[in-house]
């Protein structure tokens, strides 16, 4: 009998260490989808901080139209402002609406956070800003940025910042598939 037991022992060596393995590798792919999880929150949490910042540069120049309502017009830009462009100088004989030009194209570049290197940090990646006349007192505000990841693209309608944002061929980032928009419509009514 004891012969017997040593047998049934022998047959059974070496299958903790097979399973020891299994449960390693188990593991292993547990934690690198983890890793993955984390970096694409880590990209998700930089598009919504993204969108957030447009919508607060967004809301800025839509309150600068309003409160200068008289000069609304005036706010249309010909082309894109912001990034990659040079902001207007200040000067003694500004008026509102080029003085308001002038900040949002300094916070459109992220002025709102300067680095100890002095580089500017507060904005989102690329930021640029349009503002298109519509007719009858209406004004379309647009920001637009580079987004992390390609998604769809903005509608046609929707020109600000257009084609700027694709990367080189072969990329990922082609027909503005990387461009980010948020707009607004402000309504100036006539006063009487």
């Amino acid at each position: 009998m004891v012969v017997r037991t040593l047998q049934k022992v022998s047959g059974q060596r070496g299958s903790s260490m097979i399973e020891v393995l299994v449960t390693i590798v188990i593991i292993a792919f547990g934690l690198l989808g983890l890793a993955g999880l984390q970096a694409r929150m880590q990209v998700s949490e930089m598009e919504s901080y993204q969108r957030a910042q447009a919508l607060e540069l967004l809301n800025d120049m839509a309150n600068r139209i309003s409160t200068n309502r008289s000069a609304a017009a005036t706010y249309v830009t010909t082309s894109a402002v912001g990034a990659g462009m040079t902001c207007p100088s200040a000067s003694s004989t500004d008026t509102l609406q080029q003085t308001d030009d002038r900040e949002w194209c300094s916070a459109l570049q992220g002025a709102s956070e300067v680095a100890s290197s002095g580089s500017n940090l507060g904005a989102v990646v690329g930021g640029r800003g349009c503002v298109d006349g519509l007719g009858n007192g209406e004004y379309m505000i647009t920001i637009a940025w580079q987004g992390q990841v390609p998604l769809s693209a903005p509608p046609a309608s929707v020109t600000c910042g257009q084609n700027l944002y694709n990367a080189a061929t072969g990329s990922a980032c082609v027909n503005d598939l990387c461009r980010r928009t948020v707009t607004t419509v402000v309504r100036i009514a006539p006063l009487v």
